[in-house]
């Protein structure tokens, strides 16, 4: 039987012989053909002797680790796909797995027999679909190349050929729309590393990075944003805490307003360290400059260049209201987590300050609706309101007794008296006003 037609060959390399077994057990039964190895050294001898289609190597080994082993298997063999065993606190050498061996996945010990096949099988599918997207390529450009010698009078033979190709690279388009499915693949293995560095909060920060991605491609597409602009905010939000994968564990998930002065500093590198992580990937710089500025304020109070109003670019101002609800949610920007209703209102209370009107309205709306929260309600100034508006809260006055009931809908003779008692006053006056729905 051909290398083509052969059954996909893996190759397990563990020091510990339970698990070589245990791995062996499993994936036999599916038809694959297995080979296993003590250590990286014997895992090296069985790749140079061997065709092996998929390599499983464990990140503890004595003498040659898993992410050294996994770069000296993509440095002689890059075609293998390669699969990475770790446990949670070997998170340094995994990122210099996924940097040095550009592994396709990695999977937490213990694994779930289900996942690991599936992912295997996965990893076996899409080395296929490369070597086929290669070789329709060739064919492609062996067509193309045939096409001009092909003699004029022969229009019968290039319409037939020119079929051909036109169903080649149709081929060849969807093979290329699974590798932009690969590059967002890697894109999440990434959010994954972070939120698995999150330490004593993980469980806390589960899902962290997808929930701030989705609210803000929805926010995004919703403000009529381009669908470039739009991937590049989803990208953004994903690795929008890739910058703080180099702190220390303390700081980790600790309410930012509880730091220290030379914490707070560290913490509020990580945008700049972020932005520097991902330049290095072309497909990531505008994504990039987004994570820089992900926590500059609309009033110019944010950090790391105190940007203001549409100085900051309009997806880090989006991220800046859906991250931060979330982690008000979590706990790590103000003392306690807050419920989401509490969390609303902060947005509500510090529209216009600390965050871009239309993002906040836009996204509190979206909220409304998903989670069916009830009417908006948003803060406005006297000289902004106008008849027939209902008051959402009560109107306090600064000397105690209550001005308006919430519920009270404002008249132009009322409004009248609020404009007159703030000048006489010089006290400027805050009303929180239903918005319609539109």
């Amino acid at each position: 039987m051909s290398e083509a037609t052969a059954s996909p060959t893996l190759l397990f390399v563990d020091d510990e012989p339970g698990i070589l077994s245990s791995l062996r057990r499993l994936f036999r039964p599916h038809g694959y053909r297995i080979f296993i190895a003590e250590g990286g050294a014997a895992g090296l001898e069985v790749l140079e002797k061997e065709h092996i289609d998929l390599v499983i190597s464990d990140m503890r080994m004595p003498e040659m680790d898993g992410a050294a082993f996994l770069k000296e298997v993509r440095a002689r063999r890059p075609e293998v796909m390669r699969i990475l065993l770790t446990g949670y606190a070997d998170m340094t050498s995994t990122v210099a797995a996924i940097n040095q061996g550009e592994i396709y996945r990695y999977i937490s010990k213990p694994w779930d027999d289900n996942e690991i096949v599936t992912v295997v099988r996965e990893a076996i599918e899409r080395q296929n679909l490369k070597l086929e997207n290669q070789r329709l390529t060739a064919l492609a450009q062996a067509q193309n190349e045939e096409l001009k010698t092909l003699n004029a009078s022969l229009e019968q033979k290039v319409a037939e050929r020119t079929a051909e190709l036109h169903k080649a690279l149709k081929i060849v388009q969807q093979s290329h729309g699974e590798l932009k499915k690969s590059f967002l693949s890697s894109v999440q293995v990434f959010a994954g590393v972070i939120e698995l560095r999150s330490g004593p909060v993980g469980s806390q920060m589960a899902g962290h990075g997808r929930r701030v991605a989705e609210h803000a491609r929805t926010v995004a597409s919703r403000m009529g944003l381009s669908d470039n602009e739009v991937q590049n905010i989803m990208l953004a939000g994903l690795l929008h805490d890739i910058g703080k994968l180099g702190l220390p564990d303390e700081l980790l998930g600790k309410a930012f307003n509880t730091l220290s002065a030379e914490h707070r500093a560290m913490v509020m590198k990580h945008p700049i360290i972020g932005q520097n992580i991902l330049m290095g990937v072309d497909r990531l710089k505008d994504a990039a400059l987004l994570v820089r500025h992900h926590h500059e304020c609309f009033d110019g109070t944010g950090y790391p260049d105190r940007l203001a109003g549409i100085a900051i670019p309009q997806g880090s101002r989006i991220l800046q209201v859906v991250n931060e609800y979330d982690s008000l949610q979590i706990g790590t920007l103000v003392q306690r987590p807050l419920k989401p209703a509490e969390a609303m209102s902060f947005l509500i209370e510090n529209r216009g300050k600390r965050y871009d009107p239309v993002a906040v309205d836009t996204f509190l709306k979206l909220i409304s609706e998903t989670q069916k929260t009830g009417p908006i309600e948003v803060p406005l100034r006297t000289m902004h309101l106008k008849p027939g508006m209902l008051l959402t809260r009560d109107l306090p006055h600064a000397d105690g007794y209550m001005l308006l009931a919430k519920g009270s809908v404002l008249s132009a003779e009322i409004i009248a008296q609020l404009v007159k008692m703030e000048q006489a006053e010089q006290q400027n006056l805050t009303l929180y006003i239903r918005q319609e729905e539109k």
